[in-house]
């Protein structure tokens, strides 16, 4: 399976940027997806997970600005980020085959999860 993001650039502080995430086969449906984010000089790090059934979990610091969303028939992953801050500022990837437990709330990436090339966001103060 190939993941290929597009939607990143650059925006001022309080702007908006949506995110896609197109899967080369019908796997939207079927695993829980996310995106996932590495600001330089870190590690990556969760930002937002949605499950077969479109039941979504964030990360705390983005609760509230971000949503994902999904569109089966598309098969495109898409992450909406409005009032974006200086601290947002990463390379987000696509992911399919997160780890998703929605009885506790956990979800990570593992060995299988599925990766995309990366989309760099710049939020400037």
């Amino acid at each position: 399976v190939q993941l290929v993001e597009s939607g990143g650039g650059s925006v001022q502080a309080g702007g908006s940027l949506r995110l896609s995430c197109s899967a080369s086969i019908n796997i939207v449906n079927r695993f829980c997806m996310g995106w996932f984010r590495r600001a330089s000089g870190q590690a990556r790090a969760g930002v937002g997970v949605i499950d077969r059934d479109g039941g979504t979990r964030y990360t705390d610091a983005v609760k509230g600005r971000f949503t994902v969303s999904k569109d089966d028939a598309k098969n495109i992953l898409h992450l909406q980020m409005n009032n974006l801050k200086p601290e947002d500022t990463a390379t987000y990837y696509c992911a399919a085959n997160v780890v998703c437990r929605p009885a506790d709330g956990v979800w990570y990436a593992d060995a299988l999860t599925t990766w995309g090339q990366g989309t760099l966001v710049t939020v400037s103060s």
